[in-house]
């Protein structure tokens, strides 16, 4: 019984802590529609604020913890209700790109300042304890479930009873009405959103004592609150503080019972995310809150070359990619995973962009599809251009799977379905045999015929599959199945009128997307030799989203831009070191969300440009020479 009451009580600290992270999330999402994926992010810079207060500058804790809470907290929020202004009216992928993008770039501002290395985060509460019915309780565990329920409890009841609380709940719903009644609905907005940044900074400062100095690790363990915030429905700030109790107390259950048996360790810290995908897949839909979700924005004007010059250029490149293997000498490898990373990206642009449905865990879909391929080829000892294709669908069921909440859920809802999935497959699948082993890595050889191992035909290899892959979806894209999409992407009512399932046409696309990202991850594997959990680990998925917003809306052309900035340009600029990678394509994801937002990119920006330049060239007196000298023949 002892033991039981032991586990409870770590369980009701840490879930004390979820359960107030998870209500300045519900409480920012109910006030501004946007779901704020880097609250975790904003926790790991409350630790870190702290820890370099406190620790490095020698500041008394209390003094330390009220400069985070009072100051670094109110700075932080005023700046994301400054990014939320900036992405009102965006679509929910602009929005939830915005805010992966702010999660990279304070992960990887952290990283930069601090180093990649976890640093031992000194406990600053009393360590001391007391017995309780049989278990010690510490007296840090006791101020933190103290003061974690009194801040909840005092941010529920300001909600609900003060003029204040009536004016956070009318600002979503029409802030030109509550304008109207005389309150500023931006005044309203900032204090949400420095109130939830200082309970998220509240809660990275309590929880990074039992868990170290790990932007990553902070980061991830905060975002547990979204399962609290699940059972809370996203709008119950009771009910969020009250799941997040659940949760940490199931966790600790989970540890304590079920941690040292092979097959469920990965359960008590993957419990968060299973309890989120399953509150998302049960709950019905109008049960959570609505999200105004806007359409995508095409463009309504293209810029189109002259035909020839349209040909030539696609002959130059044609021709250049051809003689990378003459052009980069050593540096050809990287090129090799610029075209793996296009099919992986094309994958993934087929979803986000084309169809307009969103997937944060697109990595675990290349992670299936380079074990599988490692498994056909030196386990089963399946021909290498055999095994490609086999790996590409044996990624289609977990496609299919991925598919079955989306035909429920849309926007962000999905986006947390699909991140709470691939964190689940990372914890409990990846470890397994299926996958990676207990080894973490899987060998893969490259083609033993034709000579196609040596570094220069195996990209030819490569190229000649990505051609082929993007052929394949531009075929997709001008048939009958890529106009679906199209129309899926600007609202399922469309497909409705036309009497199309707009299920099977999600179904579709996340299958033919899994199957293109096995392609991906078996090339992938076949390039390095052998291959890792660790290049396919969630938050590569979180990256992959940000980059592919930097290449535009398009498909192929997207593919390949976002393919030559993650993979080529690292490897050629000094300043983008792995370290600085989700920092620089963090903020650029932001700045591309905010951009894609604007009134002034309505049109697109290129397109913008190129009406005021043949604006000007209409107006030029050379040109109207031109047309009287016309007239006078």
């Amino acid at each position: 019984m002892s033991e039981f009451l032991t586990y409870v009580v770590v369980g009701l600290a840490a879930g004390s802590v979820y359960g107030l992270a998870g209500t300045g999330l519900v409480l920012t999402f109910k006030t501004s529609g946007i779901f704020n994926f880097a609250h975790g992010a904003v926790a790991a810079l409350g630790a870190y604020a702290f820890f370099e207060l406190h620790e490095l500058r020698g500041l008394p804790w209390p003094v330390a913890a009220l400069i985070c809470v009072g100051v670094v907290a109110p700075v932080t929020g005023l700046a994301l209700e400054r990014l939320a202004r900036g992405l009102r009216g965006a679509s929910q992928s602009a929005r939830i790109v915005a805010t992966v993008g702010l999660l990279l770039a304070v992960q990887g501002a952290a990283t930069v300042r601090y180093g990649s290395e976890a640093r031992f985060f000194p406990p600053f509460l009393p360590t001391a304890t007391f017995p309780l019915l049989g278990a010690r309780v510490g007296y840090d565990q006791l101020v933190v479930v103290v003061a974690s329920a009194a801040a909840s409890a005092g941010l529920a009841l300001l909600f609900r009873t003060t003029r204040v609380g009536a004016a956070m709940r009318a600002v979503v719903d029409d802030p030109d009405l509550l304008d109207l009644a005389g309150t500023d609905p931006v005044r309203v907005q900032r204090l949400s959103w420095s109130v939830g940044a200082a309970f998220a900074v509240a809660s990275g400062i309590l929880i990074a004592p039992s868990i170290g100095l790990d932007a990553v690790l902070l980061t991830f363990l905060v975002v547990q609150a979204f399962g609290a915030a699940a059972i809370g429905r996203f709008s119950s700030l009771t009910g969020t503080y009250v799941g997040g109790l659940a949760v940490g107390v199931a966790a600790a259950l989970a540890t304590g019972y079920l941690g040292t048996i092979g097959a469920l360790q990965g359960l008590p810290a993957s419990l968060p995310f299973f309890v989120l995908f399953l509150v998302l897949l049960v709950t019905p839909r109008r049960r959570f809150p609505q999200t105004g979700d806007a359409p995508i924005r095409r463009r309504s004007q293209t810029l189109h070359l002259p035909p020839a010059l349209r040909r030539g250029s696609y002959a130059a490149f044609a021709i250049t990619l051809l003689l990378v293997p003459a052009l980069v000498g050593a540096r050809l490898p990287v090129f090799t995973n610029a075209v793996i990373f296009s099919i992986a990206f094309l994958s993934l642009a087929l979803l986000v962009n084309l169809s307009g449905q969103i997937s944060l865990c697109h990595a675990a879909f290349a992670a299936l599809g380079a074990t599988t391929f490692a498994h056909l080829t030196t386990g089963a000892g399946v021909p290498w251009l055999l095994a490609l294709p086999l790996a590409g669908a044996a990624v289609l069921p977990l496609g299919l799977a991925v598919a079955v909440p989306a035909t429920r859920l849309a926007g962000v809802y999905l986006a947390l379905a699909t991140f709470g999935l691939g964190i689940l497959l990372e914890r409990m699948v990846y470890p397994s045999a299926l996958m990676f082993g207990a080894s973490g890595t899987r060998p893969a050889p490259r083609p033993g015929v034709l000579g196609l191992a040596d570094d220069t035909r195996f990209y030819y290899l490569t190229l000649a599959i990505a051609v082929i892959s993007a052929a394949a979806v531009y075929g997709l894209r001008r048939a009958r199945l890529g106009r679906l999409l199209v129309a899926l992407s600007d609202g399922p009512t469309t497909l409705d009128v036309l009497g199309v399932s707009t299920n099977v046409t999600k179904v579709l696309v996340f299958g033919i997307s899994a199957f293109l990202a096995g392609i991906a991850g078996g090339l992938f594997a076949a390039l390095g030799g052998s291959v890792s959990g660790v290049a396919f680990s969630p938050l590569q998925s979180l990256l992959w989203l940000a980059v592919l917003a930097l290449g535009g809306r398009g498909l192929i052309g997207t593919a390949i831009v976002a393919a030559l900035a993650f993979a080529v340009l690292p490897a050629y600029g000094q300043v983008l070191v792995a370290d600085y990678q989700p920092l620089i394509f963090g903020l650029s994801a932001i700045a591309a969300a905010v951009l894609s937002a604007s009134s002034y990119s309505s049109a697109g920006l290129v397109d913008r440009l190129a009406a005021r330049s043949m604006w000007r060239l209409e107006q030029s007196p050379v040109r109207a020479r031109f047309r009287d000298r016309e007239l006078v023949r």
